[in-house]
């Protein structure tokens, strides 16, 4: 009994100190510490982040009982506070892939967006409306945006099928972003490849308007973005054989009716094309994710968001967890002749399922 009622203060230390962190990292108060590379006072830390002085003794004085930041007492000149530059390698925007820090804000926004929303689910079994989640969307494609930017064209695209399809977008061939968002990822292929024509895919008309205008800043000719429901591909005979290549990122375990969109993905493909589903790297079974080092997190944004997402419109609500077993699953029923579930270098959350037609 005391080692589980350790474990409980041990939750609620941590839980606090995820909303702090997340409150630290979005004010950039740790960047601002991580660039003076010194120990500061509080008041030079209020004027170094422009915060007031009151808030960040409050927020230093978790910072410092939870480890994070160290603190040296100055009875002449005041305490003074150092984020280690070891924590910063892991906290600060700096740290690029390695940046745990940013994901400390997911948890307090999903409290914010959904929690109402969500406890209601419990008792109705409904889902909970895209639109609850503004906020929580608007971070997620930052997030997805910072990686698009740093891995997709120099690191991701040459590494699939050991680099044919980079020569394929580089002589030009149809790409279909599905599940596109704000159309990140669809502008830097077309950027990067422009004998290629892309298409982006969604069915969330503000992220389509803000795709459509980052593709007019980027001066691009050879990129679209249409609003259609994955679910009902099938039904459109103009995208039959349309595309060589589809991709889809983090996109399909959101979907109200995965099976349908897979299928349309299927549908859409010519001969000889590829479809790449980058999704979270799990498994279906709970047991066997029980020693995954972020299965608590992971299980608790699919609950907040992904899940409930996914049960609108009599969904099925797949969930961020649906894991590599299912996965593979839903892929054969969707008729793919080919599916290879493939480690995805320097990414450790994800796996990239390679399919073909």
């Amino acid at each position: 009994m005391t080692d589980f009622s350790d474990k409980l203060v041990q939750i609620l230390n941590y839980g606090s100190l995820n909303l702090a962190l997340g409150i630290g990292y979005a004010l950039n108060i740790f960047d601002v510490m991580d660039e003076k590379g010194c120990a500061l006072s509080l008041g030079e830390l209020s004027k170094a982040t422009g915060l007031n002085a009151r808030y960040l003794k409050e927020w230093l004085g978790i910072m410092v009982t939870g480890g994070i930041v160290e603190m040296a007492e100055n009875p002449d000149d005041g305490d003074t506070f150092l984020l280690p530059s070891g924590h910063g390698d892991l906290l600060c925007t700096r740290a690029g892939n390695n940046n745990l820090g940013v994901y400390t804000q997911e948890i307090p926004l999903l409290t914010a967006c959904a929690m109402a929303a969500v406890k209601q689910g419990f008792q109705t079994g409904r889902g909970v409306d895209f639109s609850n989640y503004p906020d929580f969307q608007a971070f997620m494609s930052e997030l997805a945006e910072a990686k698009h930017r740093k891995v997709l064209i120099p690191e991701f695209i040459p590494y699939v099928d050991q680099g044919r399809l980079e020569k394929r977008l580089q002589q030009g061939i149809r790409v279909c972003d599905l599940g596109c968002g704000q159309g990140v990822a669809a502008c830097l292929m077309a950027q990067a490849y422009p004998r290629s024509e892309f298409v982006g895919m969604d069915n969330h008309e503000t992220a389509l308007e803000q795709a459509r205008n980052l593709s007019e800043s980027y001066g691009l000719s050879n990129v679209e973005f249409i609003n259609q429901d994955a679910a009902k591909i099938c039904e459109e005979t103009k995208f039959r054989q349309l595309f060589d290549y589809v991709c889809a990122f983090d996109a399909i375990h959101d979907q109200s009716h995965p099976l349908d969109a897979l299928k349309g993905v299927k549908y859409m493909l010519r001969d000889g094309g590829l479809f790449s589903m980058i999704d979270i790297k799990a498994s279906t079974s709970i047991k066997d994710n029980a020693d995954h080092p972020m299965g608590p997190f992971l299980y608790t944004v699919s609950l907040m968001h992904c899940m409930p997402v996914g049960l609108n419109d009599n969904g099925s609500g797949l969930g961020m967890m649906w894991g590599k077993q299912q996965a593979v699953d839903l892929l054969r029923q969707a008729g793919f002749a080919k599916v290879c579930a493939e480690e995805i270098p320097n990414d450790a959350f994800n796996l990239h399922f390679l399919c073909t037609p």
